[in-house]
């Protein structure tokens, strides 16, 4: 018999128990230790806990028993894998465990407790809320270190829910997990992606890097009647699962001569937007539904420009974000916008004319998609006369063309005050989001004010 023990003392010290009865009853008693939470890594008490690795280690363990290997292999076999393997944890959600009244430990809204254990076991430390990417970095840069990872070497990765993280929310952080142990030359050999050791209701994830050869894999891939495995395919990631994202975006930029201008004017327009997230949702939960803050924050999560960008790459930069990566509605017509400015400027720089052209191709691109007219308590009310400023325009300067369209989008955005929307989510609540500015058409004014 084989004991696979996690390690906690209350498991070793029951698990040794059962040994000692099962020797008295003349059972031969394996025991394999998983130690592979590097949040409880030190010199000194129990050792590292053991969480997530245990599903590798029963999985090698059974495909080797399965095929007829004697105990003392199976147990060893066991034993490299625990021993190849660490994981690390982050809540976004304590859980509250049987016969409590109260979550294990208190975490605020705008906050991840990194390191904690599948018992409800607050962590090792506390920091604002992480995107994917950099929950990927904070869990798999200790593991990678712990384990001694280098470049060129192979691993299984799991990613697991701690008991009430959507199966979505697991896929993103996959996919971040992904480009991160690329990033290190750590080829990824076979994935398992599901909430497999869990912490009851706690909101969060686990990623487990375990060390492969071949023989581990073979057995991996070997088939089995758990009902909770995975039935996919046994078989390598393909050369493109992970793909250098920011180089092939970069490599289909417009080109073209760099801008100073265009480059700060946009970098000063995208750090006022990412200060305000608040403001814009506070705005959003009062006229909206609440998301318009979130979406922005996202859209612009990735913004960052080369000094070497021409003025069309930097819209685009911009454009992309927004539409690969920020929700609803507002991501869209941003993106959309964004991107039919980026058009305008490929191959005739920003001049009057052609910042003019784009603007005007951008706010009839968003009146085309979401059938907004001025008035209508949207994004349209400070773009449209911006627009109508840039086409008056003529011929005079680009600066002083903007300074214009500034102030007529301020004005613009400032009339949406005291109208009740025709368009949007805020067109579902009527007289009530009387009173406060629309975020969107607020943007589009802190757009033009930035140049």
């Amino acid at each position: 018999m084989i004991h696979v023990v996690k390690n906690y003392t209350g498991d070793v010290i029951n698990f040794r128990i059962a040994a000692d009865l099962c020797a008295a009853d003349g059972i031969t008693v394996e025991t394999v230790l998983v130690a592979d939470d590097v949040a409880s890594e030190s010199e000194d008490g129990p050792g590292r806990r053991g969480t997530a690795a245990t599903v590798a280690v029963e999985k090698i363990c059974g495909a080797a028993a399965a095929r007829g290997d004697d105990l003392a292999f199976v147990a060893e076999l066991g034993r490299r894998v625990a021993e190849g393997a660490r994981s690390m944890a982050v809540a976004f959600r304590p859980c509250t465990v049987p016969g409590a009244s109260a979550p294990s430990f208190e975490l605020g809204d705008d906050e991840v407790e990194l390191g904690v254990g599948i018992h409800g076991e607050r962590g090792t430390a506390r920091v604002a809320t992480l995107t994917a990417t950099e929950i990927a970095e904070a869990l798999l840069g200790p593991v990678a270190d712990s384990l001694g990872l280098s470049g060129g070497e192979d691993v299984v990765l799991i990613v697991n829910g701690l008991g009430a993280t959507h199966p979505l929310e697991l896929d993103i952080v996959f996919g971040a997990a992904l480009r991160y142990l690329d990033g290190r030359g750590i080829t990824v050999r076979r994935t398992l992606v599901g909430s497999f050791v869990t912490a009851f209701d706690m909101a969060g994830v686990s990623l487990t890097a375990v060390r492969c050869d071949d023989e581990i894999l073979g057995l991996w891939d070997a088939p089995t009647e758990a009902p909770a495995w995975p039935r996919s395919p046994a078989q390598d990631l393909h050369d493109d699962a992970v793909d250098d994202t920011d180089a092939a975006a970069a490599s289909e930029l417009p080109g073209g001569a760099a801008d100073p201008f265009v480059t700060t004017w946009v970098s000063s327009f995208v750090e006022r937007v990412r200060s305000s997230i608040d403001e814009l949702t506070d705005l959003d939960r009062r006229a909206g539904d609440g998301d318009f803050g979130v979406n922005m924050q996202i859209g612009l999560a990735d913004f960052a420009v080369d000094e070497n960008a021409s003025p069309a790459a930097v819209f685009e930069i911009l454009a992309r974000g927004f539409l690969g990566n920020a929700g609803g509605t507002s991501g869209a017509l941003f993106g959309a916008f964004f991107h039919r400015v980026s058009v305008a400027l490929d191959g005739a720089g920003a001049s009057t004319a052609s910042v003019a052209a784009g603007v005007a191709d951008g706010l009839a691109a968003i009146t085309d998609l979401g059938g907004a007219q001025p008035g209508d308590k949207t994004m349209v009310d400070a773009l449209d006369p911006a627009a109508r400023a840039l086409r008056d325009a003529g011929s005079v300067e680009l600066s002083a063309a903007l300074a214009e369209a500034a102030e007529a989008a301020t004005r613009g955005a400032e009339s949406t005050t005291d109208t009740v929307a025709q368009r949007g989510r805020a067109s579902y609540i009527g007289d009530a989001a009387r009173g406060v500015i629309d975020p969107g058409a607020l943007v589009v004014s802190w757009f033009f004010a930035a140049a």
